[in-house]
């Protein structure tokens, strides 16, 4: 969850059931950083490398934008 605030992020995971250990497990743009202009890319790419990581798997990336605007992509990593 690409969280400008901490509060996002935890209200966020709970209103979608997901567990601690899932969202976020390497930190969120609180900790990484938030780039203005490539935060999708930046949340894209780790992404891949978590689901590499943990042996090949389907995600999600998602990131909102200015106005109400919502994207989603989801990517799915081959096992090795």
């Amino acid at each position: 969850i690409n969280e400008a605030f901490a509060a996002v992020g935890v209200v966020s995971a709970r209103q979608l059931g997901l567990s601690d250990e899932k969202v976020n497990p390497n930190g969120g743009a609180i900790a990484l950083g938030h780039p203005i202009g490539m935060s999708g890319a930046r949340i894209v790419l780790h992404l891949a490398h978590e689901l590499r990581r943990r042996g090949g798997g389907v995600g999600a990336a998602a990131l909102c934008g200015g106005g109400g605007q919502g994207d989603a992509l989801i990517i799915k990593v081959p096992g090795k």
